[in-house]
């Protein structure tokens, strides 16, 4: 590693541990998980089954996209860990807390947030008036996963530019109609 590229690696780890001292706050901590765990699945799954009932056929074309988009994140991000096999900030150095338990081995990049930024991205072309509470959501979730201690912030940089990117693709290749 390059001199140059030693302060960057270093920052990034202190940021790190400092996201994570905020997890030791009770507070912070219950906010945090429960995010996270929303962010597993359920409140996308949620969202889902409220578009299409509240939108009916409308909500269903959305829907059917977000799983697509889903879908391929989700073989995506899977491929990217098993391929660059970094490990958690908490496997990495014995200070940082792993406020929840993870969901696999690796650190990058963080499917959380892969999805999170992908499914907004792909409702908000839908429903735009959703940004209130997608947007705020998404963001909780990315902020989660480095306070609870199981991602580097460039791991959630990183699944946000691929979000941004897979979410760009599926609205290119499935144009929301008008």
């Amino acid at each position: 590693m390059s001199a140059r590229a030693r302060p960057t690696v270093s920052r990034e780890h202190g940021w790190c541990l400092a996201a994570n001292r905020w997890g030791a706050r009770a507070m912070v901590r219950a906010y945090f998980r429960g995010v996270s765990r929303l962010g597993d699945g359920a409140f996308w799954y949620a969202l889902m089954a409220g578009l299409v009932l509240v939108d009916g056929w409308r909500g269903l074309e959305a829907t059917a996209q977000l799983a697509a988009t889903g879908a391929v994140a989700l073989i995506l991000y899977r491929k990217l860990k098993r391929w660059t096999k970094r490990p958690r900030p908490c496997a990495a150095d014995g200070r940082i807390r792993a406020w929840i338990a993870p969901l696999d081995e690796f650190s990058f990049p963080s499917g959380h947030t892969l999805h999170a930024v992908s499914f907004t991205v792909v409702a908000l072309a839908h429903y735009p008036a959703l940004a209130w509470l997608l947007l705020p959501f998404t963001a909780s979730v990315a902020m989660s996963r480095v306070v609870l201690g199981l991602h580097y912030p460039s791991d959630v940089l990183a699944a946000t530019g691929i979000g941004v990117a897979l979410a760009s693709l599926s609205l290119l290749v499935s144009p929301v109609a008008a």
